[in-house]
């Protein structure tokens, strides 16, 4: 299909440009504090915001996401111009882009991915209090130490030598900021830094207040081709690949981040990474700051109403026509609302929505030490020791062994080890072995994917050990047999088994790890047989206490009628336990009506004794899709073929068959016998009520009628409504009608 390029426009028109301007004045203040925060020409930042959005824009592999300076990757950008100049660091940003570049074009965007959440977010948080400590000292009239911890020795004397406008500037900054986000909805559209820079800039101008002013000294419009770093060419590596994977990292995660929050086209991670690898090759070399995906900018985007690429390509081009005919306005604004700015951005980079996720998974260590270690140590070693943290904590995590030991009355132990097995988990393994009494009869159950020499080692020397002093061990694997392997001196598999599920009693017979022998015509185990063994064996042991206790007297609190179909298992869709549910069965899920013909007594008699001697307070009538008794039913007795007794019992469907023509008759489909399955446990609700003592207690309100309808190919099990309110009177108004009933999980 041909596009639609007059719709294309109109639509970019309508929604990308409006965003564009959005994300433009955005753009512009956080930029120019960015590159203040990073020791660079304030022009570098407005450079970067430049390419970021035209190259990363057009280049990259998301729709939405928005590149320009960022401010994780001040603290690597401040090192490197202090450490080999302005020139210098223009080149290692060329030169980071072009690693960038290989490794979007060798596919290596997923492995991005590998890093953990925590590691950058505690990267983040120590860069958001490092740049708010350095700024802080500008917003007091001072000027910012080499180190976060000098910052914070030197902030009591800064604060005890106040310089009364300066001071005054950053705090009006900061207070604009603060209130901005309790203004209006309508009000908010307009961006708060630039709100606050504008604020800060007229009342010092207003007033005549002596303050720092930003000079761009004609930046914008000078370009010089950047010098390679002099120096230990092996840091010159390091520090080249270390602003390429930040720069990568945040991008991409930024670029997962946005891409839950709009419908449009999904987002190509390796075409990404290409895009800002070239987009840092041109902004090295046009002299800006390093590139990358920026999550504010990304959001104001998306919120703002953006479809396509073109909003962020227009919001670096509104930067730059600003850059070019506007950039003298930038001398009104004062050093110190950029610091304050600064200083804002930095405690917001602390998010505690990121330490509360990072808790939920027991990462919160590595969040911390990434944290403390870039703040006292640097990046590249504070980014390092979380590496290393997150790398040890999933290694403990993958070699956690738990032994589970229980003893029955006989004195039979019953032991569980779970978990891969390896030399790690050697010492806990033999301690809780050794603690089982000598003589024993163990059942030993390996729930393992993984088990190395030292663990088959302890293990066996233990049961060698165990059945010398008299005991026995039986081992049961229930995952690969490590074990059996083992020792048999076969060769072990080189990775960990996948993770398969154990035998579970609701698994078909067919889909068992091992399932029980079919019968043969020899007299072989039937499969019920077998089945039974294997409940003596596996299941038994863990339900005894529960059958014993139900031994005496059963209390069912359910009254549950469903089909004799093989694949209704009602324990399993209403998750209950035994004695929860008085079961009836029977094809079609019927409950023939009081006096109706052919006579039926099953049903009858376990309708009485479920409510009159059981006090059951529900009774359940649950139909499923597809059932074949409802087909019979909907073909007038034709499918139940040379069937006698099936034909006869299904007439107790003629009422159901009845109130589906009249409800649904004028609007047959191909799903019309689903409809017909729902309809008729509707009329079998109503066909409990024909009996008087079942009315009775529903009128009274002591009994409760529900209708279940169970998608067996969905696995779903779906609400019916009845046809009349539990305490109507048999004769009042039927208004509800089948298919329109809530749904649950099953």
């Amino acid at each position: 299909m041909i596009p639609d390029t007059k719709s294309n426009w109109l639509g970019t028109l309508r929604h990308d440009v409006p965003a564009s301007l959005v994300v433009f004045l955005v753009a512009v203040p956080l930029s120019l504090g960015i590159a203040m925060a990073s020791g660079a020409p304030l022009a570098a930042g407005l450079i970067a915001a430049v390419v970021g959005g035209i190259v990363a824009g057009s280049l990259g592999g998301s729709a939405v996401q928005v590149s320009g300076p960022a401010a994780g990757l001040s603290l690597v950008v401040v090192d490197l111009v202090q450490t080999y100049g302005w020139r210098a660091t223009c080149m290692i940003t060329l030169l980071a882009g072009i690693v960038q570049l290989l490794l979007g074009v060798f596919k290596a965007a997923r492995a991005a991915l590998a890093v953990s959440p925590a590691v950058i977010h505690g990267m983040l948080a120590a860069v958001g209090i490092i740049i708010a400590l350095s700024q802080l000292h500008v917003v007091l009239g001072g000027s910012s130490q080499r180190s976060a911890v000098a910052n914070l020795i030197e902030l009591p004397g800064q604060i005890a030598d106040l310089h009364g406008h300066k001071v005054a500037v950053g705090v009006l900054t900061i207070t604009v900021l603060a209130l901005w986000t309790r203004m209006p909805k309508q009000v908010r559209t307009v961006p708060a830094p630039l709100v606050a820079l504008l604020v800060a800039a007229l009342t010092a101008w207003a007033f005549g207040w002596d303050v720092t002013r930003v000079d761009l000294s004609g930046s914008v419009v000078s370009w010089a081709f950047p010098v390679l770093p002099q120096g230990d060419w092996h840091m010159v590596v390091a520090s080249v690949l270390l602003v390429a994977l930040l720069a990568g990292c945040e991008s991409l995660l930024c670029c997962v981040a946005v891409e839950g929050q709009h419908a449009g086209r999904r987002a190509d991670l390796d075409q990404e990474l290409t895009g800002q690898g070239v987009a840092n090759m041109v902004s090295g070399a046009l002299g800006g700051l390093p590139v990358a995906g920026v999550i504010v900018r990304s959001t104001t985007n998306v919120q703002a109403g953006a479809r396509t690429r073109w909003s962020a390509i227009l919001h670096g081009v509104w930067v730059l026509v600003f850059a070019i005919g506007f950039g003298w306005t930038i001398k009104l604004i004062p050093l110190e609302a950029l610091a304050a700015l600064l200083v804002f951005i930095g405690v917001q980079m602390v998010n505690l929505g990121h330490i509360r996720k990072v808790h939920g998974h027991g990462e919160v260590p590595v969040y911390v030490v990434t944290m403390l270690a870039v703040i006292l140590l640097g990046l590249a070693e504070g980014v390092l020791a979380g590496l290393a943290l997150a790398a040890l904590l999933a290694l403990r995590r993958l070699t956690w062994v738990t032994v589970a030991k229980r003893q029955d009355h006989d004195g039979r132990v019953h032991v569980t080890i779970s978990g891969s097995l390896t030399f790690l988990g050697v010492p806990r393994l033999t301690r809780e072995l050794r603690t089982i009494a000598s003589g024993a009869a163990v059942d030993l159950d390996l729930n393992i994917d993984f088990m190395d020499n030292a663990a088959f080692e302890a293990i066996h020397s233990w049961r060698l050990d165990h059945e010398r002093m008299g005991g026995t061990v039986d081992i049961d694997e229930l995952h690969d047999e490590w074990y059996s392997l083992a020792a048999s001196g076969a060769r072990m598999f080189p990775v960990k088994s996948p993770p398969k599920a154990p035998d579970r009693w609701w698994l078909p017979w067919a889909h068992r790890r091992r399932p029980p022998a079919a019968p043969d015509t020899a007299g072989a185990e039937c499969r019920l047989t077998a089945g039974a063994r294997e409940f003596h064996r596996r299941t038994a042991p863990l339900v005894r206490p529960i059958f014993t206790e139900l031994a005496r007297k059963q209390q069912p609190s359910h009254l549950f009628i469903t089909c004799a179909d093989s694949r209704i298992v009602p324990s399993l869709i209403t998750a209950s336990g035994p004695g929860d549910l008085f079961t009836v069965r029977n094809i079609g899920n019927l409950v023939p009506r009081r006096g109706s013909e052919p006579h039926d007594d099953s049903v009858v008699a376990a309708i009485e004794y479920a409510t009159q001697v059981l006090g059951v307070h529900t009774i359940t009538v649950c139909g499923h899709s597809g059932c074949g008794a409802m087909a019979g039913v909907l073909s007038a007795g034709v499918q139940a073929g040379s069937l006698p007794g099936l034909r006869r019992w299904l007439r107790h469907g003629d009422h159901s068959l009845a109130r589906f023509i009249e409800t649904e008759g004028d609007r047959l489909h191909s799903g019309a016998l689903d409809v017909l399955c729902r309809v008729n446990v509707q009329q079998q609700l109503e066909n409990l009520r024909t009996y008087r003592k079942v009315d009775e207690q529903v009128r009274a309100g002591k009994l409760a009628l529900v209708g279940l309808f169970f998608d067996i190919g969905a696995a779903r099990v779906h609400i019916v409504p009845p046809l009349r309110p539990p305490f109507s009177a048999l004769g009042e108004e039927r208004g509800s009608q089948a298919g329109d009933g809530r749904t649950m999980s099953a």
